[in-house]
């Protein structure tokens, strides 16, 4: 790759982020961080690295999870449980402007590396910490993973049908929230360093950065005594948003503002009810969601998903196929907008990967380099680089 075919740095470029997190909360900040231009190293055990190397699907031997989320990083081996790697790892967190670990609360401290002690040689670092429960409070020596947190945060209570045991999304939501929650942090403080010098403690607890996405859970139960509960595929209160069968699968359709609603009576045949004045409002459809959802139904079990998408974008309804991973490596708006990008692996293979989020005009991410090997770096900055 010559010099005038290279990536754009990114609007990070220059910042030196040290990863000691592992799976996938910590890690996954750091190739965020990465995919716009920081320059990250991340530290891995000896012998096997980070777990993630071997979790799920594997390419002779390393997971193709890893090829995605440890782009544009270096991999350096050092042992924090001996002291010539805390040695080593602290000289790197003296040049470093951001440390990520997502350590069970006190691990660092135990090793020497707490906050206050390396803040006394490099005041302008910023130290993302994710972890379970948070830093301090009555829960934080407790072990959290994504699940427990997507638990107590009040998700996990309302997926799924009512009645049955929750259900949980395939992939560890807890983390990625926590993760990027992290990284609006890290961002923040860097902002304000650029102002004061001083860096500063970016506390993420998993459970926290679910609950910050549950909307008026808190407020309705404070208000009201309200407990929102399991609606299935339905979204409660709102009407009609839900998931609707057809002859030949399932179609989302999010019908419930007041003019795309009549849009939607209309487009199905059902005009009495997108004139019905009890309906033409949030409130009364939600009181008669059935009756709404019903008709829908109706109409939409008698046709293929492939009629019932065209007809419905055709009257400006959102509606929508529910994708496998084929729909979304197949689909053509994904490509379009750079959302899937084919890398090659340094074993040879040809793989789809994610594309950079979000998209910027000016100085967008890129993938500027593969996943590492392990230990393939040594444990130095690059000559040049500082934020």
């Amino acid at each position: 790759m010559s010099a005038s075919t290279l990536p754009p740095a990114g609007p990070l470029a220059g910042l030196k982020v040290l990863e000691l997190g592992q799976l996938i909360a910590g890690p996954f900040a750091g190739k965020t961080l990465g995919d716009f231009g920081a320059e990250v190293i991340k530290v891995e055990p000896p012998g096997t690295g980070d777990p993630l190397r071997q979790w799920r699907l594997l390419h002779n031997g390393t997971s193709v999870w890893w090829q995605v989320q440890s782009r544009n990083k270096k991999s350096v081996v050092l042992d924090l449980r001996s002291d010539e790697g805390r040695s080593d790892v602290r000289r790197l967190i003296d040049e470093a402007d951001v440390l990520i670990e997502n350590f069970k609360p006190g691990t660092l401290e135990k090793w020497g590396l707490g906050y206050e002690s390396l803040a006394a040689s490099n005041p302008g670092l910023i130290m993302l910490r994710i972890s379970g429960y948070g830093q301090d409070g009555p829960y934080r020596d407790l072990p959290g993973f994504a699940v427990v947190a997507e638990a107590m945060g009040g998700l996990r209570h309302l997926m799924g049908e009512p009645g049955r045991v929750p259900v949980r999304a395939g992939v560890s939501l807890g983390d990625t929230l926590a993760a990027l929650h992290g990284v609006i942090g890290v961002l923040l403080a860097l902002q304000a360093r650029a102002r004061t010098g001083r860096g500063q403690v970016v506390d993420v607890a998993l459970y926290e950065a679910v609950f910050n996405c549950m909307e008026s859970l808190l407020p309705e139960y404070s208000a009201f005594g309200a407990v929102r509960q399991p609606a299935g595929s339905a979204l409660p209160g709102i009407a009609p948003s839900n998931a609707y069968r057809c002859a030949d699968g399932q179609v989302v359709i999010g019908g419930n503002g007041d003019s795309i609603y009549k849009r939607l009576m209309s487009a199905i045949g059902r005009d009495d009810l997108g004139t019905d004045p009890a309906l033409a409002h949030n409130a009364g459809r939600a009181a008669q969601v059935d009756r709404i959802d019903a008709a829908i139904t109706a109409w939409t079990v008698q046709r293929p998903v492939a009629e019932v998408v065209t007809v419905l974008q055709a009257a400006s309804v959102p509606v929508g196929r529910i994708y496998t991973v084929q729909d979304i490596a197949e689909d053509p708006h994904y490509r379009a907008r750079g959302m899937i990008q084919r890398i090659l692996t340094a074993d040879g293979l040809a793989l789809d990967v994610p594309g950079v989020v979000p998209r910027l005009s000016d100085t967008p991410g890129s993938l500027r380099s593969l996943a590492p090997a392990l230990g393939e770096h040594p444990a130095r900055w690059s000559e040049g680089q500082g934020g």
